[in-house]
């Protein structure tokens, strides 16, 4: 199929149309540019000589002289009897122009989505199409491709508040994924409404109470671009919450952590043995169901201060159980600026040796997608600067093509965010996505990126022999298996300086960011330590070959 571009009239504005003409090339159509500020009666011998299917047109000067040359158009169109299909961008005033002339089946301003415009030389929207948006995340991510999908988390204090927000987030068109945030009630306590708080109601999120709550949600975002709903699991009785979240929301994937929601970080009362079990099987029960599953661990440790070498361990652990589990499709979250002063470069780093061991685990019946994010702790609760950050993060995260975008509204470091907030933050970050699509230099490839990258991934390969050096029993997979995992963490193999003093943990490590990379540190001089100058010195590890 050909397209024959060109600006029209007197306008020279060229750069728009062949954005647009170089986006039509990488997806397969013929293209030909006749140049600026070409006449009407040449774009309609040049249409009569190159014969395309579509001529997309660009004019970017005042309205009130696009009305003439729309006149002539219109005019010299139906003299010569042409039959072709005229798209047309321009600036929002000339678009007002351009819609009560009837020629063209599409117009495009600086307003239209980016994932739109794909959508539309795809096929997939258009003159008398009803857009029907994939309702499973691997088919929406193959819908919206090469744009990432757009998530935000979102739970007002109120039920009626996040019903009528969600539904003006949907309108709006910005996201694709809808993340429920219920309030800490209801993540604990939902089955168990003897246990509730009601002086709690609303603290951290909205107080879902029924099935119902979360059927009357869903149903407000039934409109706009229809965005995938997703739920946080609960931090008790998580099967119960994986059933009913499938069943009301259609929930796009489960995020169940390996580890936490117990004891170990107090958002239950579950012992950390029984809860790792317990968290295995509903990653095992979403697999069975299809359900994509999202092991939500190494942000976790990183949000503890834990050395970038664990946060890397971790994520390979989590994804390591999801493969072994049945789970098909995994999301990979990759939490940047997580400690507080992680360098870009250091964060870099960090997540490409994340990749390198999560992806290394790929296969016929394993495939995972990564999802960026910024770090919460990571803004300022000044509105204009955490809007420089979140979108440098968001920049930052474009450089390991992610497949999903989990944008962290600029106002939360101060407050949930509303749903005029959410839907400003995700225009920020389509902003900076949409240029980013354009082109970005490979800096991934840069020296010290790769030297840090390889040195973690080494760390990591030995910090992981210790952990199975830790198997007396001898059992089949240590990495699967919890009693191994659990002691892990309490003899301080995998540690955080957060988690001093906690039953479960060991807590003694000493870790800082030096250079812009999370580093363990020897207690006493404060200098940096490998893996095995940290783990020899622990006594625990005297009977382990390290």
């Amino acid at each position: 199929m050909m397209i024959l571009g060109a600006s029209i009239g007197k306008c020279v504005h060229v750069a728009g149309i062949m954005k647009f003409l170089s986006l039509a090339h990488d997806l397969g159509y013929q293209t030909h540019f006749l140049g600026p500020a070409v006449s009407v009666d040449k774009l309609l011998d040049e249409i009569g000589k190159f014969n395309p299917d579509i001529a997309a047109l660009s004019y970017r000067l005042s309205p009130e002289s696009a009305g003439s040359v729309f006149k002539e158009l219109k005019d010299g169109i139906s003299k010569r009897d042409i039959k072709k299909r005229f798209f047309l961008g321009c600036t929002p005033p000339v678009a007002e122009v351009a819609k009560n002339t009837g020629l063209f089946e599409w117009i495009v301003t600086e307003a239209t989505p980016y994932e739109e415009i794909i959508s539309f030389l795809k096929g997939e929207k258009g003159k008398g199409k009803e857009v029907k948006y994939p309702q499973d995340l691997v088919e929406r991510i193959k819908y919206n491709a090469p744009f990432p999908l757009i998530r935000h988390h979102f739970g007002q204090p109120s039920l009626q508040d996040t019903i009528k927000g969600a539904k003006e987030i949907a309108l709006s068109g910005v996201l694709d994924i809808l993340s429920l945030g219920p309030d800490q009630n209801a993540q604990e306590s939902f089955f168990r409404p003897d246990e509730i708080d009601s002086k709690q109601d609303g603290a951290g999120g909205v107080p879902l109470r029924t099935p119902n709550d979360l059927k009357a949600i869903y149903n407000a975002t039934r409109c706009g671009n229809f965005p995938l709903v997703r739920c946080y699991s609960g931090t008790q009785d998580l099967l119960k919450w994986a059933d009913m979240s499938v069943e009301t929301i259609n929930n796009c994937w489960g995020a169940i952590p390996l580890s936490w929601y117990n004891r170990l970080d107090g958002r239950s009362k579950r012992p950390l043995p029984d809860s790792m079990k317990e968290n295995q099987d509903v990653i095992a029960w979403y697999a069975r169901q299809g359900v994509p599953v999202e092991v939500n661990e190494a942000h976790q440790w990183s949000l503890r201060d834990a050395h970038d070498v664990v946060a890397v361990a971790t994520a390979f652990l989590g994804a390591y159980n999801a493969k072994k589990l049945g789970v098909k499709y995994y999301v990979s979250q990759y939490m940047f600026n997580t400690p507080p002063g992680t360098s870009p470069q250091m964060d870099l780093a960090k997540m490409l040796a994340k990749i390198a061991l999560i992806e290394g685990l790929h296969d016929d019946n394993f495939t995972s997608f990564r999802m960026v994010r910024a770090g919460l702790s990571s803004l300022s609760v000044v509105p204009d600067i955490a809007k420089g950050q979140m979108a440098s993060s968001v920049y930052t995260g474009m450089f390991l093509k992610p497949h999903i975008v989990h944008v962290v509204g600029y106002c939360e470091a101060d407050h949930a965010a509303r749903q005029d907030e959410i839907i400003e933050s995700c225009k920020i970050a389509r902003g900076v996505i949409k240029d980013c699509l354009l082109g970005l230099p490979d800096i991934t490839q840069d020296k010290d990126i790769q030297k840090r990258k390889e040195e973690l991934i080494s760390e990591v390969i030995f910090l992981l022999d210790a952990v199975k050096g830790l198997d007396k029993q001898k059992v089949s997979d240590p990495f699967i298996d919890t009693d191994v995992l659990t002691k892990a963490i309490k003899t301080g193999l995998l540690d955080a300086p957060n988690l001093k003093g906690n039953e479960f943990a060991n807590g003694e490590i000493v870790t800082g960011v030096i250079n812009g990379a999370c580093l363990a540190l020897h207690p006493e001089t404060c200098k940096p330590l490998s893996e095995s100058e940290r783990l020899r010195s622990k006594t625990f590890l005297t009977s382990i070959n390290v």
